[in-house]
């Protein structure tokens, strides 16, 4: 499918414009990325998109797949990226978040391969599908919760980040023992990173279910997820004892 050529064009010629090189410098060293910055900012960015996106609103879901593909795939800068997330979740697109639209988001986590897009990707675009279409859904994400890629694997831990009340604790739970120490990425700081701050998010909700699952669990959970998990419930001390 032809994607919108106007749009792509627009965008990176307004990001380019609005570049700062020394900030540039800055925050590619920050990020660790291969792909150079503008030095553009994050409310810099939504300026800037925001408009061009509501005067290009897709009204066709081929089409707009395509061009969410090719801001991100033919980005030479992160910000492209950035951008290319912003039209993957407009509002114009809504209706096209159903579980067919997995496999462009997986595209984007297995090629981003890193914390700032993959963590967007998991709680704005991943997990309102889990969260309106679970059956089919669900599957899928104990089926990334073992993937080979670890960023899939730290998606599927972090798809339930904004339910709430609507966790589903057992796949919680499973995405979670899946990722413990001594599996496959089990020692790697982003799935340590995202089992603590997954628990630490429903603790929220049902700081009884975490502090359990924690306590029933420590010895398999890395140090770093047990502080992040029971930052708000008082910290490792409070935990209940096993048995």
């Amino acid at each position: 499918m032809v994607y919108d050529a106007t749009l792509v064009t627009q965008v990176r010629s307004a990001l380019a414009a609005a570049g700062d090189g020394e900030r540039a410098a800055g925050q590619q060293a920050y990020m660790k990325s291969p792909l150079p910055f503008h030095g553009v900012t994050s409310p810099e960015l939504r300026r800037i998109v925001n408009p061009l996106l509501r005067a290009h609103a897709p009204t066709d879901r081929a089409a707009w797949e395509a061009t969410v593909r090719e801001l991100w795939d033919g980005a030479t800068h992160r910000e492209e990226r950035y951008a290319a997330l912003a039209l993957a979740k407009h509002r114009s697109a809504r209706a096209w978040q159903d579980p067919g639209v997995l496999d462009l988001h997986r595209h984007l986590v297995v090629t981003g391969a890193w914390w700032d897009v993959v963590d967007e990707i998991a709680s704005r675009l991943v997990g309102p599908v889990l969260l309106a279409h679970p059956e089919a859904v669900t599957p899928v994400m104990d089926a990334w919760a073992v993937e080979e890629d670890l960023w899939l694997r730290r998606v599927a831990i972090l798809s339930q980040l904004k339910h709430k009340g609507a966790t589903d604790v057992a796949l919680l739970e499973r995405c979670v023992l899946a990722n413990v120490e001594g599996t496959e990425h089990g020692s790697e700081f982003f799935i340590r990173k995202a089992i603590g701050w997954a628990l630490r998010e429903y603790a929220k909700t049902d700081p009884r279910w975490v502090s359990a699952f924690v306590a029933a669990h420590r010895e398999r959970l890395s140090r770093l997820s047990v502080r992040e998990a029971t930052k708000h419930l008082g910290g490792e001390r409070r935990l209940p004892r096993r048995g």
